[in-house]
Formats: structure tokens, sequence, C-alpha cells
């Protein structure tokens, strides 16, 4: 039964990493309407503070939404914003960022440069912490702008541990919901520009961040395990390594580099998906086009008790209520991030369009458009500014997304604090002394602890 089992996981693990606009059915929207939404855009006025976007007032400020929040408006797939949607309108807040931070990036970004080497890959150069291009320019604005994502902040150590573990709902188009806990840790392992924390980590050399997930429930997918590893010398190692610990062959696989299409979990975010910032692939076989700057809506300053999960989500499409708190127009920097051209035959997304926040560096949301230009996922990627330990208030603080998959009409919540408990994530040296084990959840010699 046990081999039998094994052999079912490894089946479901190929059938993950093929790519997946092998599966898609066609839609109505291409990459065209993106040219369409910035000339829509070009002349934005305000929003004064106290407006209620509703859908029957939704038009008149549709040119501070993303072009995939337009098309739940819209209702032009099979999901589409509730009708007694509401969306209160605030003051913007400041901050984002810790002193630290802004101190490393003075101090490292005028000597961040770069190369083109003659297969077409990028090559970062002297990156030693903060973000490494604060005024991109030309040449090569659109890669620079990228980096800056990939690398934004966030904090050295994210921990959703047992006591504020994750909620994840995975929801098909009939609304039927699948629920999940995950227990997890990000972290830097070089880079590090947070007080009271070493620059860098040896336990993983060679590595800048790791990512650690582990299903705690439901109970058949329990200590199924996955760990990506990102590397210093990416022309060296063009993808992250990823790791999936498989609890019936009580053995860690080590994924292919055509897994960055796969689901994580089976949810609707990919390898390349799965980061706060909006991007979690490389520098190196990835670059961006640059769009423009606009202002746009988002949720920056949450009330974490009214963003529990589930009363907190108007549902079927899973979009935040007013009790999470008001939202606030950003100044934003849009980019088109995708393969350099030898990289992208068999790559599922032919378009990742970010809206960058250009306090923070994250990418709040994400339209990704598949390997035929057709308009596939819209990502709200919510990233709240509150108090992280040490570094005080107004700086990065948690996080919650909601994936949509507008083709297939399926879609999944993560929120990082809407657990029973109301627990914000422990960031820092607030998080429980086990989680600064790095050997652990950071390498993958610590997938093989699981289950001991």
């Amino acid at each position: 039964m046990k081999n039998k089992l094994g052999i079912l996981v490894l089946g479901a693990l190929v059938a993950l990493c093929l790519t997946p606009s092998m599966l898609l059915a066609d839609a109505s929207t291409d990459y065209s309407e993106m040219a369409d939404w910035m000339k829509m855009t070009a002349s934005q006025g305000s929003i004064p503070d106290g407006t209620v976007i509703t859908m029957s007032n939704w038009q008149q400020y549709k040119q501070f939404m993303p072009l995939g929040m337009i098309k739940l408006f819209e209702g032009s797939y099979g999901w589409k914003m509730p009708a007694d949607v509401s969306i209160p309108v605030g003051p913007t807040h400041e901050g984002g960022v810790p002193k630290t931070w802004t101190e490393a990036t003075e101090k490292y970004g005028p000597q961040t440069s770069f190369e083109i080497l003659p297969n077409g890959h990028y090559v970062l150069k002297n990156y030693h912490g903060g973000t490494p291009f604060p005024n991109p320019q030309d040449p090569q604005k659109g890669w620079k702008i990228m980096v800056n994502a990939y690398y934004a902040y966030v904090p050295a150590l994210y921990v959703n541990a047992p006591e504020n573990y994750a909620s994840v709902w995975a929801i098909d188009k009939y609304g039927d919901v699948a629920p999940t806990t995950l227990i997890l840790t990000y972290r830097w392992t070089d880079y590090i520009t947070d007080p009271n924390f070493p620059t860098k980590y040896d336990y993983a050399p060679g590595t800048w961040y790791a990512e650690w997930a582990m299903e705690e429930t439901p109970e058949q997918a329990r200590y199924t395990a996955s760990l990506s590893m990102f590397y210093t010398d990416q022309e060296k190692n063009p993808f992250p390594d990823t790791f999936v610990f498989v609890p019936a062959l009580r053995r860690s696989l080590r994924l292919s580099a055509s897994s960055r299409c796969s689901p994580v979990f089976g949810f609707d975010w990919t390898y390349d998906d799965a980061k706060t910032n909006g991007f979690n692939g490389t520098t190196s076989i990835y670059t961006g086009d640059y769009l423009g700057n606009r202002k746009i809506l988002t949720l920056a300053k949450f009330n974490t008790d009214g963003a529990e999960m589930p009363a907190g989500y108007d549902m079927p499409l899973g979009w935040p209520k007013p009790s999470w708190g008001k939202w606030e127009v950003r100044n934003m920097i849009l980019n088109d991030v995708h393969r350099i051209a030898s990289e992208a035959p068999g790559y599922c997304y032919s378009h990742r369009v970010m809206y960058i926040d250009l306090a923070t560096w994250d990418g709040d949301w994400v339209d990704l458009f598949d390997s035929n230009a057709k308009l596939w996922k819209s990502i709200a990627y919510l990233n709240d500014i509150g108090d992280v330990p040490g570094l005080g208030n107004n700086v990065w603080d948690g996080v919650a997304s909601m994936a949509w998959d507008l083709q297939n009409t399926h879609m999944t919540i993560w929120s990082g604090f809407g657990n029973e408990a109301k627990r914000k994530p422990f960031l820092n040296n607030n998080a429980p002394k086990e989680w600064f084990n790095g050997v652990k959840y950071a390498t993958p010699s610590g997938l093989m602890q699981i289950m001991r």
C-alpha cells in the first residue's frame, strides 16, 4: 500500500510539472488590452478620501484599477465582483521599508551594476543589500525595475508557526472550498540588513534566500513540504533549487527546472509567483519592459481582526470586505516581466505585468498572460504596513493574497494572519527560538528531519 501511494504521489508531481498553458481554455482578453489600459489611465485625477466604490460607480474610478480588477468588475470571466462589493478609500500611508534598508540602499546602490553575457543572460554585480537600483534608468530600465522587485524588502525572518498558521482556501467554480493550513518560514540567508542579525549565514552557502513550507491539514496531505533555495550566483544557478518532501516515501525529491510553472501544493500560485513581491524567478534569464507610472488602488494598512478568514472575505470571489480597512491610492510603476527570448519557449507566462509600489518595490498586483498572450490569472498581493520588532512602525509586516484563475474559474485565498488565533506572523526576533534553526528550515537535509 505504501509503495502504491508513493507511485501516486510521484505521478501527481509529474503532472504538476506539465506546462500549465497546455491545459488552458481560450480567453477574451489578450495582451493588446494592456496598451488600451495604458491609454485609458494616462490622465489620472484623484479619489477623494471617504469615497466608497461600488458596482454602481466603479467605472468612475477604473483608471486607478489594474486591468485584472477591471475585468472582475466587468464580469468578463467566470469570476466577477460580488453585487455588494464595497471599497472604502482613505488617505495614503507613508513608509514601507526600515531605516537600515534605506541605509544599505544608499551605501551599496551606487556600486551595483550588471553585465549582459553573449547568451543573453544578465549578471548582477556588486549587490550587497538594500534596493539594487534606487533610481532605475536606461539602459535596461525594465530589467533594473524587475531586480528591485525581486530583492524587495521583507523581514530577515518570517514565520507562520502552528500557533499562527497560514490559512489557505482553494475554491472551484462551483464555490466548493478545499481548506488547507500551512506552517512556513521564509528567510534571508545573505544580504541581510535588519539589525541584530548577521549579514549572512553559512548553513546554506551560496544562497541569499530560502522558502520552507509544510502542510498541516488536511490530514492526508500532512507533512508534505517544499523548500526553495535562491542562489547569489544566478548565472551558475539560473533557477532556484526546489525540493519536495513526500511523506509516503519518507524522502525529498528535487524538482526539475520546468517546475517553475508548477502550482505550489496544487494552489493557483506557481513557484515563480510564490513571494510577496509578485515575482519569484531569477535575475539571470528574466527581464522586464517598463510600461509607465500610475496611481493604483491597493490595501496597505490592515485591520487584521477584520481580515480573518472567512468572515472578512466577500464570497464567492474572496474579495476583502470593508472590515479590512480603507484602500488607498499609491504611486506604482508598471513593468512587464518575462523570460529572455532564448529561454522563453515552453514557459507558461508570456507576460507578467507587475504593479510595483514605489515606496517598497513590492508587486501589489500582478496580471499574468499565458503563452498565447491571453489574460490567464490576476493575483493580489496585499502587503501590510505595520510594526516589525526592532524596526518600528510603517514597515512591511504581513501578507494576504488572492489568486484568480480567470480562464479556468478557480482561485486560491491566502491569509498569513487569518487563523483562529488571529495572530500575525512571527517576524524577526519575536519568532520562537526553534525557527532560527537554519539547517532544519533552509537546507535539503532539514527536510529529512520531518516526521522524526
